[in-house]
């Protein structure tokens, strides 16, 4: 679903607050990049009254990725807080590990088997 979807500034409140609420971390992931992409935008014609502060750990990674990129830095290495939510996946599914939840709670789970 998550690559399926057109966002657009119209409905990306709602696929945000839908992502959140059913803990659908790649669609969540889609969102935030889109937020990140289309900042100018966005400024202004939304409200993000209704999206929970936690969030911002959310939209902090999503910058960080798309500076690291812009920079061209490597992100090679373990640095899990940055990593897409299918890189993380893919490195719980190698060490045999749940890859469902939360980016948090995928970045806990590896964090603890290193």
């Amino acid at each position: 679903y998550a690559k399926s979807i057109t966002l657009t500034v119209d409905n990306m409140l709602d696929n945000l607050l839908y992502a959140d609420a059913k803990n659908c971390a790649l669609l969540k992931e889609v969102v935030m990049d889109f937020i990140v992409e289309n900042g100018s935008d966005i400024l202004g014609k939304v409200s993000f009254e209704d999206v929970p502060g936690s969030m911002m750990t959310d939209l902090l990674t999503a910058v960080t990725r798309r500076k690291k990129k812009d920079d061209n830095i490597s992100s090679d290495g373990c640095d899990y807080d940055t990593m897409r939510v299918s890189v993380l996946r893919k490195k719980l599914d190698e060490k045999g590990l749940n890859i469902d939840g939360s980016r948090e709670t995928m970045i806990a789970l590896l964090k603890e088997n290193s």
